[in-house]
């Protein structure tokens, strides 16, 4: 199996960090090919601008990004860092995002990555979504900590659902690029953990990873 593991974190001894080293680990034991985009490692841009779209604009005095996508991808113009990252997805059989929950969403830095190289064209496109979005066939799977108190998710408190909170993530933009969404893998306030509740979490994942990868 082919998997693409879109690392999200600024800091690589964080425990989202060890999360993912053991994921590479587990996985290249277990006889799969595992490729890691590393994106503050990259320095990956993530806006979308004008540097995006080589070429002549289809309006010249307009930016149109969903018509851009589409052209420079029709014409092979798409730049070489998106091109990269697309080539990686379209190999891929799972995609597992690894990130920090940050203010209840994904890191600036993956959301631009999402916005580059899921771009109309590639990744979508009129009556291609969802169930017959180009991505089918394809899972993903989001593994996430959080930094927070532990207070803020738990089952009384006002944020309790992560599955509310993920529902951009999972919905939005994984379900309707064509993904098989699996659940997802929360490592709730690490950095309040003991020793032997985060290798815990190690080991969880790794069942995890081995499980959906059988």
């Amino acid at each position: 199996m082919n998997v693409l593991i879109v690392f999200a974190h600024p800091e690589l001894c964080s425990f989202n960090g060890a999360l993912k080293v053991r994921a590479v680990e587990v996985l290249k034991r277990a006889g799969h090919e595992v490729v890691v985009s590393d994106l503050y490692r990259l320095g990956w841009k993530a806006t979308v601008d004008a540097e995006d779209f080589p070429g002549v604009w289809t309006d010249p005095d307009f930016l149109d990004v969903a018509v851009e996508q589409e052209r420079v991808t029709a014409a092979r113009e798409t730049p070489p860092d998106i091109l990269a990252e697309q080539e990686k997805v379209a190999r891929c059989d799972l995609l597992i995002l690894h990130f920090p929950l940050w203010w209840s969403g994904m890191p600036a830095i993956l959301k631009g990555w999402i916005d580059r190289t899921m771009a109309r064209g590639f990744a979508y496109g009129e009556g291609r979504a969802y169930g017959t979005g180009p991505l089918k066939g394809r899972r993903a799977l989001v593994c996430t900590t959080t930094g927070t108190p532990t207070g803020l998710y738990d089952p009384d408190s006002t944020d309790d659902d992560l599955d509310r909170v993920l529902w951009p993530v999972h919905h939005g933009v994984l379900r309707c690029l064509g993904f098989d969404v699996l659940p997802p893998f929360v490592a709730r306030a690490p950095g309040e953990a003991s020793a032997k509740q985060r290798e815990e979490y190690l080991t969880e994942y790794a069942e995890r990873l081995l499980a959906v990868t059988r």
